[in-house]
Order: structure tokens, then sequence, then C-alpha cells
């Protein structure tokens, strides 16, 4: 237990940094948000290009992994779907932002820092990967189904490409395909740059956790505490849960790579879900979520750290 809160507890101390920072008000929120763009647009996509450029790509390009968290992640959102649709009899809208927070985990904020502790270096490589299925997968089906329920009038063609085009911004995707040019045509960095490269890099996990301490700040339940609990319970629960079977039931994925993608999944969900969610008429919900996610996932990780076979664990 105590080799657990060796590695929980750090991390959990730096996302408390970030909360007395705006609570004590010594960071305001404009310069939060400052510190938030630069893990996004500069530390994030570093980190990326790093992971992708340190190895060969026949290493990093894991289809088998892509293929099992692709899977579980999508299982979990149809669940949770069809949980809000059928049984709860909500719009949908209000599903598709449901089914979000339990099926896409905030891969770079938190659980980059957690797996890299537990796990090391392939973390990155893990990242780079979850990533690719987040925002390629997870995000634009939950968008494009809101997107259709809000606008009815719209046809799928425009909502379709809304949502690539907004994809097509994201840094963090911007830095995966830099990192795969330049793995594909083995282009050498040099010394310099890739020197900045990883001191972002090195930045990242830090500044991330940081960001989301700030970002709890303010946030609170308003008695939400049925809902916000289904989203928590998918989240931390059932996505790890199904990421599990689905690594076990697709073959020739390393041990290392299976435990690192349940600790991913064991994340809280992606620290933009208030946003998406006020967009959608479920801000409060969502903020509540994220609030709830964040403070029992010391105890959740906690659980999934100490269950994990310590044979799957490097240093």
């Amino acid at each position: 237990m105590l080799a657990i809160l060796t590695i929980t507890t750090p991390i959990f101390l730096l996302i408390g940094s970030g909360y007395a920072a705006r609570r004590t008000r010594l960071i305001d929120h404009e310069q939060m948000k400052g510190v938030g763009i630069f893990v996004m647009y500069l530390a994030l996509p570093a980190l990326v290009i790093r992971a992708l450029t340190q190895q060969p790509l026949e290493e990093i390009l894991q289809f088998n992994y892509l293929l099992a968290y692709g899977l579980g992640s999508a299982l979990v959102f149809a669940f949770g779907l069809f949980v809000s649709l059928k049984i709860q009899r909500e719009p949908l809208q209000t599903g598709a932002m449901q089914a979000l927070g339990m099926a896409a985990s905030n891969s770079g904020f938190i659980g980059y820092p957690v797996a890299a502790m537990v796990i090391g270096s392939p973390a990155a490589v893990m990242m780079a990967l979850n990533m690719v299925v987040e925002t390629l997968l997870i995000i634009p089906t939950a968008l494009i189904l809101a997107e259709m329920a809000t606008h009815r009038s719209a046809s799928l063609g425009k909502t379709l490409r809304t949502t690539l085009l907004n994809l097509s911004k994201n840094p963090v995707l911007i830095g995966l395909l830099m990192g795969l040019f330049l793995a594909i045509t083995q282009t050498p960095i040099p010394s310099p740059a890739l020197k900045a490269i990883d001191m972002l890099a090195e930045a990242a996990g830090p500044a991330a956790l940081f960001v989301i301490g700030g970002a709890l700040c303010g946030l609170e339940l308003k008695g939400l505490a049925g809902r916000v609990g289904q989203i928590v319970a998918g989240k931390l629960v059932l996505h790890p849960l199904i990421i599990l079977s689905a690594f076990l039931l697709v073959p020739g994925i390393e041990p290392v790579f299976i435990a690192g993608a349940v600790l991913f999944a064991a994340a809280p969900m992606i620290s933009i879900y208030p946003l998406f969610g006020q967009r959608y008429g479920v801000g409060d919900i969502s903020a509540a979520a994220l609030l709830l996610a964040t403070v029992v996932s010391f105890f959740t990780l906690s659980v999934v750290i100490g269950l994990l076979d310590t044979s799957l664990l490097i240093s």
C-alpha cells in the first residue's frame, strides 16, 4: 500500500497545488488558462513527437492495441448511450454527452502522468495510441450525435465536415501527424530542436496535473449525485474493466501494454468534458462529473495499481 501511495500521492499533490493556487487567487482564471494552452499546444504535442521518433515505427504502431482500446471504448460508449436513451429516456444530445464522459479518458493530463510513474517510457507511446482512438473515434462520434440532435435541419454531411474541421485544429493530433511523418520519413531532428522537444515533453505531466487542479476550483456537485454517479462509475469502473476484457480477447499484446491500457482507462474523463456538456445543455452535470471523478480516482487508481500483477510493471 505504501508503494501505491508513493505513486499516486505526488500526482494528486500536484492537482491539489493547482486547486490551491486558484482557490487562494495566487493564479487567476486567465493565467491558469495560459498554462493549459502551454500544455495543450506545446508540451503534449512535443511529448507525442518524442514518443513517435525515439524508437522504430513498427514498435509504435501497434494495430492490435488500437483495435482493443478502440473496441473497449466503443462498447462503453454504446452502453452509456443505450442506458441514457432507452432506460432513462434522455434526449440524444444528453445521451451522447453521458456516453462521452464514460468512454473518453483524460489520457494527456492524468492518464499519462500516472502510467509514466507505473510503467515508465511505454506510457508516452500508449498515450499517442489512445489519443488516436479518442480524437478520431469517441469524441467525433459524440459530437456528431449531439450536433445531429441539436440541429436536426443540418445534413449529416455538413455535421461531419464541421466536426472534422474542428478536429483538424487539435494540436495533439497535429503533433501526432508530425511525429508519424518524421518517423516514416526517418527525418533527423536537429540537436537544438530535439533538446527543446525533450524539455517541453518533460514539462507535460506536472503542468497538466497543475491545470487539472485549477480547473476543479469552483466546480460543484449541486445535488446531481444520481446522474453524476452513473457517469463516474461508468468511467472509473466500467471503462477499465471493459478495456481489460478487450485486451485479453485480442492476441499479440505485451502484458505491459495491457497494464498501461487499464491505467489510462481508469483515469477520469477528458478535461474539456464540461465545455462540451455546456454546449449541449448538460454543463452542470458534466462539470460535477469531472469534479467527482477526479476526487474518486485518487482511490480507484490506487486500487487499480494494487490489483495489477507486479510482473506487468517495469521501473
